[in-house]
């Protein structure tokens, strides 16, 4: 059948850590590489909550090639950027060793009602992730899309863990930025909504009653965006490496497309609920990809690279029309050489220094 395959955009935000190339903690750049960053690149760098952290944003791609074209520019720039100011730029769901105690809020008045409303919970929310935006036709549709691909949310997260370490522990966790992050409001995998009515009657009612202003403070691990015709995963930690970037936006672009080409043949993938869902979310940010997840069509424990590569599989008959196959490479990519949590964990299974994990990921930026 003939798909529309122009509507399924491709939008990335990426998070970066700001070190101090001396100490390697976390430091304020001031907004010194944001204000230099929009010189060019206009409303493309944005500050976040933390002083220490700088926001990226792509533009509207229609496929993974020019994602990746505009990933490795914007992450080349704003290295530059910090190089030239004194800074060092690395990419990590949290900073190996820096306290949050320490850094400082970025003078904006959302941030501080936020800091008003949830206090230490904000203020010790010092994470780094990564977003990616698929686009939709519709509102109707991008509700259908998000139901059904909540299941796959843990393995794909899985393949994103990059936070082992948490204010200089070796926190047992493949991804300790999803626990950090646990303890905001309306986070985690959300509910099931039987229509797109139902899920703005729910942000209306939130709204009337006080707990948000917006739909943007609802902070799922996917939602419907509240502004635009895209679905937004927000589930996964930062990559180390644009090829991990890569491999984690085709997968989330080729299941969008997927699932709408199964609805177009009258189809649907078995929606499972967010209490299942949520078994395999907290394995993946336990063990990464070397554990085990359930798969509840079985109803038995997989190892979670056989499930990955299932979900490889399930896709394979889109990629190639969305000009994606190079990115399900990069996923096979990962499996074989681990997640940037895996590694940072080498790196210090060698040298037991979290310097040199500091280190490691500040190579890896760009490579």
């Amino acid at each position: 059948m003939s798909l529309n395959l122009q509507q399924f955009t491709i939008g990335i935000e990426e998070e970066y850590m700001v070190v101090d190339p001396n100490t390697r903690e976390l430091v304020s750049h001031q907004q010194k590489i944001v204000e230099s960053a929009q010189k060019d690149l206009t409303d493309r760098v944005k500050a976040e909550m933390h002083q220490a952290v700088v926001e990226v944003e792509t533009s509207i791609c229609t496929n993974i090639e020019e994602v990746e074209k505009d990933i490795r520019s914007l992450r080349k720039h704003i290295q530059q950027i910090a190089g030239d100011l004194g800074y060092g730029i690395g990419a990590s769901g949290t900073h190996p060793f820096s306290k949050w105690e320490g850094q400082l809020i970025t003078d904006n008045p959302r941030y501080f009602q936020i800091i008003n409303e949830m206090q230490d919970a904000a203020r010790s929310n010092l994470i780094f992730g990564l977003h990616v935006h698929v686009g939709m036709e519709s509102r109707e549709m991008a509700i259908h899309i998000a139901n059904s691909v909540r299941y796959f949310l843990p393995h794909i997260f899985a393949l994103s863990t990059n936070s082992p370490f948490w204010e200089g522990r070796q926190t047992g966790f493949k991804s300790f930025r999803s626990k950090v992050f646990d303890k905001f409001p309306r986070t985690g995998i959300p509910d099931f909504f039987e229509s797109i009515e139902e899920y703005d009657s729910y942000v209306r009612l939130l709204v009337k009653t006080n707990c948000i202003d917006n739909a943007k403070k609802i902070w799922w691990d996917l939602r419907v965006h509240p502004f635009y015709n895209t679905v937004e995963f927000r589930i996964c930690d930062i990559p180390l490496t644009v090829d991990e970037t890569l491999a984690i936006a085709t997968l989330f672009q080729a299941i969008c497309v997927k699932l709408y080409k199964l609805r177009m043949q009258n189809m649907n993938y078995i929606i499972y609920k967010r209490s299942l869902v949520n078994e395999n979310k907290w394995r993946a940010s336990r063990y990464g990809i070397e554990g085990l997840m359930i798969d509840f069509g079985k109803e038995t424990e997989v190892n979670t690279r056989a499930l990955i590569l299932e979900l490889v599989d399930f896709v394979d008959d889109v990629v190639d029309d969305l000009g994606s196959r190079h990115g399900l490479d990069l996923v096979r990519k990962i499996l074989d050489t681990g997640t940037g949590a895996d590694r940072q964990l080498e790196v210090f299974a060698q040298r037991n220094n979290l310097s040199d994990v500091v280190d490691y990921t500040l190579s890896q930026f760009i490579a």
